[in-house]
């Protein structure tokens, strides 16, 4: 099993920036893809986008692409999430999920993660 655990939210104002961190611990880190997703009050939680095992491959919804940027530092066990540019839409609960590699490229639907952290909430105000 993998156990991850993510970090970095915050209150912050609309316009700023901001990196949230997901921590893995238990197996090897490079044997899982990391995807992203987000709640907001009242709503399903969202996919925001994927990066490979190697971090060599990343994949974003069309409504965060261009102001979010996936990474990871396979080294330390963490993938990071940039986000940029920040707005009133972009409060949520923000979480990391794992999927093994042996299932292929990570996609963007809930089922297809095994592992998931207990979230880090983003709130912004304008």
């Amino acid at each position: 099993q993998v156990q991850l655990v993510e970090s970095g939210g915050g209150l912050v104002r609309a316009g700023d920036s901001l990196r949230l961190s997901c921590k893995s611990s238990g197996r090897p880190f490079t044997m899982y893809a990391v995807g992203w997703f987000r709640q907001s009050p009242g709503k399903g939680r969202e996919y925001v986008g994927a990066c490979s095992w190697t971090g060599g491959t990343s994949y974003y919804a069309d409504s965060v692409r261009g102001r979010f940027t996936i990474s990871r530092d396979n080294a330390k066990n963490i993938v990071y999430l940039q986000i940029d540019r920040l707005n009133s839409e972009d409060t949520a609960v923000y979480y990391c999920a794992a999927m093994g590699v042996a299932y292929g490229d990570p996609g963007d639907a809930e089922y297809e993660y095994h592992y998931w952290g207990q979230g880090t909430q983003v709130t912004v105000s304008s």
